[in-house]
């Protein structure tokens, strides 16, 4: 394994008022400054605003997700290339709430990782598999099937400008989270697959973080496994105050 440092990205998905946006950077604005890598998704309505007001050298905005098509007559799309113009690093793709309720497939996911990586905006990649399928034990063939069909067109070279998130979507917002053994089980085997299809040094330092329902409560126990890189965190992130202290939770593991 190469050094970890422990990566926190928020997922806000369709929540927050313009104003309720702009308060929450305000705040985050005023408190001590961490130096833990921090990432924050937010509705695309606001993203130029809430980059240009916030402060911080460390925390990044971001997309949630991207067209799988380069620009043209796609009414109410976002492009790769519009993210890249407003100085955005990164955007998510793969969540499986796209998945689930917009019919996103992983041939889609694939293209919009291709343009996200024509443009060096870094993708945090998405993959779970849902309860029935870990009912099932076909946890680690939907992990493989997902990650292969969705990296199909990535060379080595470019590869590690991505992120991946593990998010077991029995745990996406439903207040169960894996346990510990669980998660890190599956980020050691996506670790290994990344490296049978790479190289095991190109393996070992791609960041796996992981998302599901990860909170203030379980971060510290989840951030200290050897293969999980840090959290995307959905709920936890709309309030400041948890997730100021998932960031320091963050820190403390990142010195040490």
């Amino acid at each position: 394994m190469s050094e970890k440092k422990i990566i926190v990205a928020g997922n806000w998905k369709m929540n927050k008022t313009y104003l309720e946006a702009k308060e929450f950077i305000a705040k985050l604005n005023q408190l001590p400054e961490l130096k833990t890598e921090t990432i924050i998704a937010v509705p695309n309505l606001y993203v130029d605003t809430l980059f240009i007001n916030s402060q911080r050298s460390n925390i990044a905005l971001a997309l949630q997700n991207c067209s799988s098509f380069e620009g043209g007559a796609y009414t109410g799309e976002v492009s790769a290339k519009m993210i890249a113009s407003l100085q955005l690093n990164y955007c998510i793709v793969g969540h499986s709430e796209r998945r689930q309720y917009f019919g996103e497939t992983d041939e889609t996911i694939s293209a919009k990782i291709t343009q996200l990586i024509q443009y060096n905006v870094k993708p945090i990649f998405c993959i779970g598999e849902t309860l029935q399928e870990r009912e099932q034990n076909e946890t680690f063939n939907v992990l493989r099937r997902q990650l292969m069909r969705g990296l199909k067109n990535i060379a080595s070279d470019k590869v590690e400008s991505i992120l991946i998130a593990y998010e077991p979507v029995w745990a996406i917002g439903t207040g169960v989270t894996a346990t510990k053994e669980q998660a890190e089980e599956v980020h050691k085997f996506i670790c290994q697959l990344l490296s049978e299809l790479y190289t095991s040094d190109l393996g070992n330092q791609i960041p796996i973080l992981y998302g599901g329902s990860c909170n203030e409560k379980n971060a510290k126990e989840l951030f200290s496994q050897p293969h999980i890189w840090g959290g995307l965190i959905g709920g936890a992130s709309l309030n400041l105050d948890t997730f100021y202290t998932i960031m320091q939770i963050a820190e403390e593991i990142n010195e040490h």
